[in-house]
């Protein structure tokens, strides 16, 4: 290896007069190879989004209050493990089959321009079977689950895939993207009731939609003259200057139905409390979203990970504490 090339290398010690020690040379030759190793290999976890984790949690809190709500704060713990591990294997899965359709459309959006696929960085045909894989390994994961989760695990993958090439013709594509992520209530409520969904668990599950078309619609906000341009339909742009409003009344509604959840499953002070804080986040979401800065809409987009925590953490403490 040429001293150039050595100079490059992180972290490099200086060679003593003596001549390197034992196994440094090999060290040396090898670490340019596992760096372009996994270099090479992180462009799926980058398709995958495994570097923004924020789509992973605003997937899960809905899912975690279910699991909590429909066993009274006493989850099954392989049932718990499973649908953890499953909604990160499904949000990945999500993401490249949302990449793969929308492929072309995000090479012009500035904000999405250098993704793996819009870039070429990864193949279609990597993309499709990184997807498979994926795809397999939720399936066995719901398998070990009982026959009502998988029939509803199946609904749920079928939505998924459907869902990016909605942006296309249907002017609410977030609508169908909330039927989505909010798909691991009824599945929580299956896994460990082991029988058909009680009403609650679809009241959730309501809320849970509404939750995700408010912060999808913000996520939009972010890229609506983008989407104006290139003809990409989406809540952002199908409220228009009443974006703010709608995203407002929404927020409303769900808080609405995560009130009416709480007193159908007898949750009180604890859960209120959790609700009063998600109140409080929506308000700094308003906030941010005052003056449609793009920038901004996002960091309100983002801001709802820390909403549904308070939920969740309302739901816990609620059980934790309950006379």
């Amino acid at each position: 290896m040429s001293e150039g090339s050595e100079s490059e290398i992180p972290g490099r010690t200086e060679l003593t007069a003596g001549g390197p020690p034992a196994g440094a040379s090999v060290a040396r030759a090898r670490s340019p190879w596992l760096q372009t190793l996994a270099s090479h290999y992180w462009r799926y976890g980058r398709l995958m989004r495994l570097h923004r984790p924020i789509g992973t949690w605003l997937l899960l809190w809905p899912t975690l209050w279910a699991e909590w709500i429909a066993t009274a704060g006493k989850p099954q713990q392989d049932v718990f493990l499973i649908l953890v591990i499953g909604t990160i294997v499904a949000r990945s899965a999500g993401c490249v089959i949302n990449d793969f359709a929308d492929r072309r459309i995000d090479a012009r959006v500035e904000r999405t321009a250098d993704r793996p696929l819009a870039t070429g960085e990864v193949a279609v045909v990597e993309a499709l079977l990184l997807f498979a894989a994926l795809m397999l390994i939720a399936l066995g994961l719901v398998l070990t689950l009982n026959r009502l989760a998988v029939i509803l695990a199946a609904v749920g993958a079928v939505v998924t895939i459907f869902y990016p090439f909605t942006k296309r013709f249907f002017s609410a594509p977030q609508f169908v993207l909330g039927i989505a992520f909010a798909w691991g209530v009824p599945m929580a409520f299956a896994a460990e009731l082991g029988v058909a969904v009680p009403r609650l668990g679809w009241l959730l599950f309501l809320a849970a939609l509404i939750w995700v078309i408010v912060y999808d619609t913000e996520y939009a906000m972010a890229d609506r003259d983008d989407d104006l341009r290139i003809g990409v339909r989406s809540t952002a742009v199908l409220f228009g200057d009443l974006d703010r409003v709608a995203v407002g009344g929404l927020q409303l509604l769900l808080l609405l139905a995560l009130y009416l959840v709480g007193r159908s499953a007898e949750l009180g002070a604890w859960y209120n409390g959790g609700l009063g804080a998600a109140a409080a986040f929506g308000l700094y979401q308003q906030y941010l979203l005052r003056d449609r800065e793009p920038g901004y809409c996002f960091r309100a987009f983002a801001n709802n990970a820390w909403l549904g925590a308070s939920v969740f953490c309302g739901i816990v403490l609620d059980y934790v504490f309950r006379a």
